[in-house]
């Protein structure tokens, strides 16, 4: 089903693509490109019915579009809110084993620290922490 309307999708761009060049602007467009302005266009569809065709033509297909790129994603967000990853399945295996859902998660304490010669302190870890800024005291 939804392989259907993806290939109806693309059908209807191409469609809307084509008779959005075949327009004719100020220079003519594409549809001048056909017989060199309003020869074979002219004969085709009359002296203002290539205009009228083709804008309606336009109207037609970018409603069509429309409609499509909304059922289309209606159709992919159906059930994916129920749907998980092996990512997350396991996951949330690995959380239920480390933490049983009756006892609550170990508290980590802070790292111990020592003082050293400038002032600062150093973690056990070995990085560098520098102490609290001074006080204002200009006020």
């Amino acid at each position: 089903m939804i392989t259907f309307l993806v290939f109806l999708h693309i059908i209807i761009s191409i469609a809307l693509i084509i008779t959005v060049l075949l327009q004719s602007s100020k220079g003519e467009g594409l549809a001048g490109a056909f017989g060199g302005g309003s020869g074979i266009s002219g004969a085709v569809f009359g002296g203002r019915g290539a205009a009228t065709f083709l804008s309606k033509g336009t109207s037609i297909l970018a409603v069509a579009f429309f409609m499509s790129c909304i059922v289309l994603t209606l159709l992919s967000q159906t059930g994916t809110a129920t749907k998980s990853t092996a990512v997350q399945e396991e996951a949330k295996k690995q959380a239920t084993q480390s933490f049983p859902s009756n006892q609550p998660a170990p508290v980590q304490k802070p790292p111990a620290q020592q003082p050293t010669t400038q002032g600062q302190t150093q973690e056990k870890s070995g990085e560098l922490v520098l102490p609290p800024a001074p006080k204002d005291t200009s006020k």
